[in-house]
């Protein structure tokens, strides 16, 4: 059986005030294709859906557009589960009447675990829908007054699961969430905390270990695609980046092959976004010149470190007229001079003169050398200001 994986579409994303739904339909639109031409068994959408609980009207017709077109015209089901970005009601609204056309959505979590079975050459693989859930939610919906973490609402959930199930048969969980296994996860500042406690530093995790016996698990929450564990129990990350704290990462869908049971392959399959999201840097001038910004896709959305040391006149203006999705913009030596509060000149200041109390500013502010030649320039504007003192 042929599985896309897929998660955190976060359909209606404002990034840097900038809406994404036009960057999020190109993508959808390659997503689609790409189910037209290999046409997998099932898609799975790991959770956070759209991107907050009342999404913009756009966002709506944008996923209600795309779910049409792949389980109506495609006929692939589709199974989706809410993440914590979802509205679980919102989100799973209509579900019963749009199951018998192949549309499975589980938006908020249920005594018995959702099901949905589909069947290949080896037999049946039985899908169980896990949306996302607070320790709370579980604790009241599982009747387990002990469950008091993320990992303790997990075990509960999988036990239900695991009391009714035939381990001997394919099974597979959509859930999503903050899973750990021995490796260190790789994570993105556009990712929210599930909770307080993981916002405070609070062991919000789930074990990897405690999927053991699952043929595959189809994660959603972190942003970049990687393993958890295993490369049987895997995020999908994002289709698209979504904060510059992703650029290095490589956005696909995992293209999950089950054979027999105990039979399971992934593959990651890349889709080109419309604009990427890249940091540049280097002096204004230089970034402006056609040879530079004509050796990328000057339509990426940018973060730019500015090296000048002089005083610049508006250079936000001048970087968007070539560079028309730039997003941010630093002063990569005054930035991080001002980061770090450190100043040599205030250090003895009373003995020195002001040449040296400005040479020290400089080189503390800018990261560079006060050498002769501005030495020389700011001797002349000191003359010239002590000149207008005397006149006065």
């Amino acid at each position: 059986m042929k599985i896309f994986h897929t998660g955190d579409w976060h359909i209606g994303k404002l990034v840097n005030q900038v809406y994404m739904t036009e960057d999020q339909a190109y993508i959808l639109d390659r997503l689609v294709e790409l189910i037209a031409a290999e046409k997998p068994d099932a898609l799975i959408i790991a959770g956070d859906v759209y991107d907050r609980a009342i999404p913009p009207v756009e966002a709506i017709e944008l996923l209600d557009r795309t779910l049409s077109r792949i389980v109506l015209e495609l006929e692939t089901p589709v199974l989706m589960v809410a993440g914590n970005h979802d509205s679980p009601d919102r989100l799973g609204f209509g579900s019963g009447i749009l199951e018998a056309k192949g549309l499975h959505i589980e938006g908020r979590l249920r005594t018995e675990v959702r099901r949905v079975t589909l069947h290949d050459g080896h037999g049946p693989v039985h899908f169980y829908l896990a949306p996302f859930a607070h320790p709370a939610e579980v604790r009241d919906v599982m009747g387990q007054a002990e469950v008091r973490d993320q990992n303790a609402a997990m075990q509960a959930i999988l036990g239900q699961i695991q009391a009714a199930w035939n381990p001997a048969e394919r099974n597979v969980l959509i859930t999503h969430g903050f899973v750990r296994g021995v490796e260190e996860p790789e994570l993105s500042e556009s990712e929210k905390p599930l909770s307080y406690g993981e916002a405070l530093g609070g062991v919000e995790f789930v074990d990897a270990a405690l999927f053991d016996g699952f043929d595959y698990v189809a994660l959603g929450h972190l942003h970049g695609p990687q393993r958890a564990g295993s490369d049987r129990i895997r995020y999908s990350g994002s289709l698209l980046k979504y904060s510059f704290s992703e650029v290095n990462q490589n956005k696909s869908l995992t293209v999950v092959t089950l054979g027999p049971k105990g039979e399971c392959q992934t593959e990651l399959r890349r889709l080109q976004p419309l604009r990427d999201m890249r940091r540049i840097r280097g002096e204004l001038a230089k970034l402006l010149e056609p040879a530079v910004y004509q050796a990328a896709n000057r339509e990426d959305y940018l973060h730019v470190s500015l090296t000048d040391e002089g005083e610049l006149w508006e250079p936000a203006n001048q970087l968007r007229a070539v560079y028309p999705n730039f997003m941010s913009l630093e002063l990569a030596g005054r930035d991080k001079a001002a980061a770090t509060g450190k100043n040599a000149a205030a250090a003895g200041y009373k003995t020195k003169s002001k040449l040296e109390q400005f040479g020290e500013f400089y080189a503390a502010i800018s990261g560079g050398e006060f050498d002769a030649a501005k030495q020389a320039l700011l001797q002349e504007v000191l003359q010239e200001i002590e000149h207008s003192e005397r006149r006065a």
